[in-house]
């Protein structure tokens, strides 16, 4: 395999080309897969076998990986995702860390009548009834 690239929203492709717009097969990792796939950033640059359903994705054949049994030779044994890997991240941040949000902008309250009366007791004019 030439390289691992993650896409958008942390999916994750296999390139077996040098300019996968042009290549005629990749495979694909959802992050929903990865923590059954294990770390395939360790893939690149290995000989590698992928089993499974051949589909047909924006005119071209593609492998979805879902699970590590899928792979076999140089691959058959990749190391899990690194605990603090968060997928929706691309691994930047730890996925345990909370950070508070800034608080916005106070707004105004609306003002009242005077309590204890209500809008039958004033009258237009502005004299209590």
């Amino acid at each position: 395999m030439l390289r691992v690239k993650e896409g958008n929203r942390g999916i994750t492709f296999l390139d077996f080309c040098e300019d996968y717009l042009v290549c005629p097969f990749t495979v694909v990792v959802f992050p929903s897969d990865l923590k059954h796939v294990g770390d395939v950033r360790q893939l690149q640059g290995k000989m590698v076998e992928i089993h499974g359903l051949v589909k047909e994705y924006d005119g071209r054949a593609e492998i979805v990986l879902e699970r590590a049994g899928q792979l076999t030779g140089d691959a058959g044994q990749i190391p899990p995702l690194p605990k603090g890997y968060d997928v929706e991240k691309k691994g930047r941040y730890s996925a345990g860390k909370f950070s508070h949000p800034k608080t916005g902008r106070k707004t105004k309250k609306k003002r009242q009548s005077a309590p204890g009366q209500t809008e039958e007791q004033i009258d237009p004019m502005g004299t209590e009834q």
